[in-house]
């Protein structure tokens, strides 16, 4: 295996790819010269205890302080606030930043990545959902770059190296139905946060595995997909496989499918989105076909799970629209975690958010701003009605 010279930032390096991230870093023996976080002090303090980087960043400005003290003993900076984490991925040496902020929030660091000229390894589907035009202006302009991590966009990405995007028929997107699969909207009604928290095959932070269950994360790489390979959204073909072996595949003109398979271990894809193009040994485990008794595939129920419909919608309405999508979910999914609605509520909640608001075609990003503040407000309306 050829050494990988790269210098990373990991961004969110306390959620769940930002510690996988973090384990690759180990594993591949790289050079980390950022980390930040929100607020998990005891964890980003043994994260840069292990990896020594140059400077670690807290948003919540009380809990850097907590953290420059324990660092103390140490030469790694430390600083407080959002303002100071857009200010570290600015100055940092990284040649690649894995961008693992959840939701919205993840928008501003990926700019900040692109107009420093960084490869991004994007897990924030967000940033791509509500702004992608942005930031691509931004990584044309710098010569950054963008290697996408979610396994299923990592698949396609794959299985499009040295192909013709213009041969492409049909992405065919995987999912693996979730923990419901197969369930009725009655049977639904009575989940709880635990019960969407089990996902069958996939090691998740909340939020996402909350949207797997409710399939609003395919819906998210619908979007994804059509904005990430240039493809119209009746391109994209969502299909139900439970195994989640194969991460997606490419039909091409001649009817051709080229899969990308693999264990469910977002280790991969982080690990390929670093190191790309070489490939090196991995921490996930080898497949083996001999122990795969079946490879199932079957069509998504979209009328249980409406918000994979809903999705569709919005990437046909486009402008502010999938960024109202998205923030009327982040509100939505947290009400639900925090045992303030129910887990179809967020279906009837996001629905009636997205389908009421007034769209602007051809948003520009303060108005992308603007309206996912407004659907947030939006939301809680919503909400409050029903919980009355």
């Amino acid at each position: 295996m050829s050494e990988i010279n790269k210098v990373l930032a990991i961004l969110g390096s306390t959620g769940s790819v930002g510690q996988q991230s973090v384990e690759i870093a180990k594993s591949l023996n790289l050079k980390v010269d950022l980390l930040t976080a929100s607020s998990s002090v005891d964890l980003i303090e043994k994260q840069a205890r292990e990896l020594s980087p140059k400077v670690c960043v807290l948003t919540n400005e009380r809990n850097a302080s907590e953290l420059k003290i324990k660092l103390a003993d140490t030469n790694i900076k430390v600083f407080g606030g959002e303002t100071s984490a857009i200010k570290a991925i600015s100055e940092s040496s990284a040649d690649v930043a894995v961008n693992a902020v959840c939701g919205f929030a993840g928008l501003a660091p990926a700019i900040s990545c692109a107009q420093s000229g960084k490869r991004i390894a994007m897990s924030n589907k967000e940033a791509i959902v509500t702004a992608y035009r942005f930031l691509k202006d931004e990584i044309a302009k710098n010569g950054a770059e963008l290697i996408p991590v979610d396994s299923e966009h990592s698949a396609i990405f794959q299985c499009l190296q040295g192909r013709a995007s213009n041969d492409i028929k049909r992405i065919i997107l995987t999912s693996s139905g979730g923990p419901f699969r197969g369930r009725n909207v009655t049977e639904l009604m009575n989940i709880t946060a635990k019960d969407a928290l089990a996902h069958p095959t996939w090691k998740m932070g909340a939020k996402i595995t909350v949207d797997s269950a409710s399939l609003m994360n395919k819906g998210f790489e619908v979007i994804e997909a059509v904005r990430l390979f240039e493809v119209s959204p009746n391109q994209v073909k969502v299909v139900v496989h439970p195994q989640s072996i194969m991460h997606s595949a490419v039909e091409y003109s001649d009817n051709s499918v080229i899969a990308q398979m693999g264990v469910p271990d977002m280790r991969t894809c982080i690990q390929y989105a670093i190191t790309y193009p070489q490939r090196c040994n991995s921490l996930s485990k080898q497949l083996d076909f001999a122990g795969i008794s079946s490879l199932t595939f079957e069509e998504p129920d979209m009328n249980t799970f409406e918000l994979l419909s809903l999705a569709y919608y919005a990437i046909e309405k486009d402008g502010v629209i999938p960024a109202v999508l998205n923030a009327s979910d982040e509100v939505a999914v947290q009400y639900f975690l925090n045992d303030k609605i129910g887990f179809t509520d967020i279906f009837k909640v996001v629905t009636k958010v997205v389908t009421s608001f007034v769209n602007i075609e051809n948003p520009s990003l303060e108005e992308i701003v603007i309206a996912d503040k407004e659907a947030r407000i939006k939301t809680i309306e919503v909400i409050n009605s029903i919980i009355k």
